[in-house]
């Protein structure tokens, strides 16, 4: 991993989980049976249970540190009356493991260039927020992330939820065959998108390459954007770009 972005400084990534965790766990209070937008057929109960799982996960992972998968086991559901509570005890379990875990200790990932707890401490701060922000939108607020969490998640999401050189594409995938520059309107961050080395790929560099199409927004609308949260306005003439953007992005 490289130096945090200038304008991510100082982001504590166990404390983001802590943060994120609770806000979405009082989002859901009293809120369980609603319909969450961005996943369909969830209620906000459904999707309450899917970080409880998911955070179960990965604080074993660090824990336990494997070197390759472990078996699929799923977590037992917590009884209704209990989901939240359960959640906020198995959050903080993560975020105590994560606290004091050492980030270079090896350990299975998803993601073939980083297989260590660095990537755990990291990918959780966005998988929490990004579901905080369901959570909270299901209750009809839209909360802004802010800017150190959305600058550093940005560059985690280019680094690691698109097909880049560090993959081995298991079919062809249609080139992204151009360029464009995501700025953020409320800090100094700017990214240049642009192919990567091997056909089929992305790769990302700080800054804006001149003459490129900008989509702008906030740093928490651009976040969300690469989720497919909030729609943002293309650039005139960029609409079938970042539709090739979308063909080699995924997320978790």
């Amino acid at each position: 991993m490289t130096a945090l972005h200038p304008a991510a400084a100082g982001l504590d990534f166990s404390a983001e989980i802590a943060l994120q965790s609770a806000a979405l766990a009082d989002a859901a209070e009293g809120n369980l049976t609603t319909p969450v937008e961005h996943c369909p057929g969830w209620t906000v109960a459904d999707l309450v249970f899917h970080l409880f799982e998911v955070q179960s996960f990965w604080a074993m992972i660090a824990e336990q540190r494997p070197a390759e998968p472990p078996p699929d086991e799923r977590a037992v559901r917590p009884a209704a009356d209990r989901l939240v509570a359960d959640f906020r005890a198995g959050a903080l379990r993560l975020v105590e493991v994560l606290r004091h875990a050492d980030p270079t200790a090896s350990c299975w990932t998803w993601a073939p260039a980083q297989q260590n707890v660095g990537f755990i401490q990291r990918h959780q701060v966005q998988e929490a927020a990004v579901h905080r922000w369901d959570a909270e939108h299901a209750a009809g607020r839209q909360p802004d992330l802010g800017v150190p969490l959305s600058v550093d998640s940005i560059e985690e999401f280019l680094t690691f939820s698109v097909i880049s050189d560090d993959d081995q594409p298991t079919q062809p995938r249609p080139a992204l065959a151009g360029a464009f520059v995501l700025q953020a309107t409320d800090a100094e961050a700017a990214w240049t998108v642009r192919d990567g080395s091997q056909p089929g790929t992305v790769a990302f560099e700080r800054g804006a390459g001149a003459g490129l199409p900008v989509l702008t927004g906030t740093a928490s609308d651009l976040l969300l954007w690469l989720y497919q949260r909030v729609p943002l306005t293309p650039p005139v003439g960029a609409e079938e770009l970042l539709a090739r953007f979308r063909a080699l992005a995924f997320t978790d």
